[in-house]
């Protein structure tokens, strides 16, 4: 099966089911201080959740981009990847566990949809912890799907699988999901299939037999029953949902036996352009095989990244980005590329994705262009790094030492950007050594350092609604539409290239080469308090895109949004597109004040603002 096939029959089947296809969200999180990073699909679906209504109903399906970033150092074994696709389908207040477990196995199961081996599936449940109980309404719902399936249905004690046990309890670590701190949150179910059947009757420690890849993890049901408090409690959400995941990656390595996410049709023509620019075939040996997996991930990221707004930079998501195209560049050396090859690889991703992902093509000009200037950017580094090394060198040599000191790499690292790889590679050149323990202690002292300087930046719930992000939420309608009627539309019309609220201040991205002059914020500023003043209504419609379009809602009409959308109008002043939420009347937000403007990225500045 295809990646493309194994897409459509997901959406196709849960369409079947009474599910609205939504599109994918932007990778780059909208309002949400929180992450980073969209990491999985309910992040964008936090308000509706909640309670909110969604435009398209309670009963939804996507496809869903997202990136982890915690797993970049171990990006390159055979499962760990930094940009991946999660499929899933909701249910808000709708239905719940017997309806989510049921369609599971049935996609799964039937040779219509899946048909994957009913004998080979093995299911975890929620085994209760921190006064929440066993989930015994689950593993009931699951005994009586496996016995009309002609399949054992014992349940495991102490996570030990033996003969006629299908159904394993455990705990929170395993069987309990939350996205953040706080927020909604359920005991889950997780399906895991054998791998290895010719090995026999599958039983032992479950822990054991996934770490050995006997039985991977292919679906997750997440129960969405309460809502952790900041306080730690546990509260019982009055509106029930479901949240189910289940990755592209790693479904479609297991519907064609393969051994790892890498043998499939997602990353194969990768490889075969890696080749083509190499010195070194695939299979050779590990250290080879790590570095096309390298490449291929972090490309792979880096594209979707770029595509969805983000420029490499030493903050925030470019700093990401940067990290993840300097990485690729660094394992393309010990590989044999030496240059110019970052837009080679993003022109093969782009052409794996596009028929779904149809954004890819029509910005691959801007995507080509950032990864090229990036990677001639990263060039200079290493010049710079390696005339700073040699004099390290020569004065290492002339005090007759042969090893580069663990603080001297870090320093390398930190002040030319030169990679521990590639200075690895050059002094080993040159017949000297280096204490990579050393620079790994640096290192750990560094994150440290900036763990700590950086959580403050992140700190709160997922998706923060509170009363003043709200406020500022909207605040955010009216500054478009006053920078729209301020700047005009000499360099093009105005447009919100990104933004980021949190209950203290507003920070909103836009399309503009200049920087502001003290008049042009004056009039901006005064502007929005004009409107703050005049307290406009702020009312909510839900149309079809054809219809926002029609009476001149401004958004992107495009696959961010879905048929149906939400169209907020603030008067006769802002009429926008926007998933909210927003308050009553502007009369609510207080006195706007610019605190700063600046300069995003190329072509890009920065407004901050508080209200007072």
């Amino acid at each position: 099966m295809t990646s493309s096939e194994l897409r459509k029959k997901y959406l196709e089947f849960f369409k079947s089911k009474g599910h609205a296809i939504i599109p994918s969200a932007s990778l780059i999180p909208e309002n949400d201080p929180s992450v980073l990073f969209t990491t999985a699909g309910m992040h964008p679906l936090v308000p509706y959740l909640l309670g909110e209504k969604h435009p398209e109903g309670k009963r939804l399906a996507d496809v869903q981009k997202c990136i982890r970033t915690g797993d970049i150092d171990d990006v390159g074994d055979n499962r760990h990847l930094t940009f991946f696709e999660m499929m899933g389908n909701w249910s808000l207040g709708d239905y719940f566990k017997k309806e989510a477990i049921e369609w599971s196995w049935e996609f799964l199961t039937d040779s219509k949809w899946l048909g994957l081996d009913p004998k080979r599936i093995y299911v975890t449940t929620f085994g209760g912890e921190d006064g929440i109980p066993r989930d015994d309404e689950a593993i009931k719902i699951w005994q009586e799907v496996l016995e009309n399936s002609a399949v054992s249905n014992g349940v495991a004690e102490n996570g030990q699988i033996t003969e006629g046990v299908r159904i394993i309890p455990l705990g929170k670590e395993d069987n309990f999901w939350i996205a953040g701190e706080t927020g909604p949150c359920g005991g889950d179910t997780e399906m895991f299939y054998d791998t290895r059947p010719e090995e026999g009757l599958l039983e032992g420690d479950f822990e054991t037999l996934v770490k050995s890849f006997r039985i991977i993890e292919i679906w997750n049901d997440v129960f969405m029953e309460f809502t952790k408090t900041e306080n730690g409690e546990y509260v019982k959400l009055s509106q029930q949902n479901v949240d189910t995941g289940m990755g592209v990656e790693r479904t479609l390595a297991v519907l064609n036996n393969k051994a790892s996410v890498f043998e499939t049709d997602l990353f194969t023509p990768l490889f075969t352009k890696i080749e083509e620019l190499s010195e070194k075939k695939y299979n050779e040996n590990e250290e080879i095989n790590k570095s096309y997996r390298v490449i291929a991930d972090h490309m792979r990221a880096s594209v979707f990244m770029i595509n969805d707004g983000a420029t490499p930079s030493n903050t925030l998501q470019g700093y990401v980005l940067r990290r993840l195209i300097r990485r690729s560049i660094v394992y393309g050396r010990k590989i044999g590329i030496t240059s110019g090859f970052t837009g080679k690889i993003a022109e093969v991703v782009i052409d794996i994705f596009k028929d779904f992902y149809t954004d890819l093509e029509k910005n691959q000009s801007r995507i080509l262009e950032e990864l090229n200037r990036e990677e001639m950017k990263f060039e200079k580094t290493i010049e710079n790094g390696l005339r700073e090394l040699r004099n390290y060198e020569l004065r290492i040599k002339n005090n007759g030492e042969n090893k580069i000191s663990g603080k001297i790499a870090f320093d390398l690292f930190q002040s030319c950007g030169l990679p521990i790889e590639v200075t690895k590679e050059l002094v080993t050149e040159d017949g000297l050594e280096i204490d990579e323990d050393g620079f790994r202690e640096e290192l750990k002292k560094h994150q440290e350092l900036s763990r700590t300087a950086s959580a403050g930046a992140f700190k709160g719930g997922l998706a923060d609604a509170s009363e003043e992000t709200i406020k500022l939420h909207t605040t955010a309608h009216l500054l478009l539409v006053s920078l729209r009627k301020v700047l005009g539309e000499e360099h093009g019309e105005i447009n919100q290239k990104g933004s980021n609220i949190t209950a203290e201040r507003l920070r909103f991205d836009f399309n503009y080469p200049d920087k502001l002059t003290p008049e042009q914020i004056e009039k901006v500023e005064a502007l929005v308090n004009e409107k703050i003043n005049e307290e406009l209504e702020v009312e909510m419609m839900e149309l079809s895109l054809d219809e926002a379009r029609k009476i001149g809602a401004t958004g992107v009409f495009s696959s961010k949004y879905g048929d149906r959308v939400k169209v907020y109008k603030i008067g006769d002043y802002s009429l926008e597109i926007c998933g909210g939420p927003h308050v009553k009347n502007t009369k609510e937000l207080g006195h706007f004040k610019i605190i700063k403007e600046e300069k995003s990225s190329a072509g890009v500045r920065r407004i901050k603002g508080v209200l007072g």
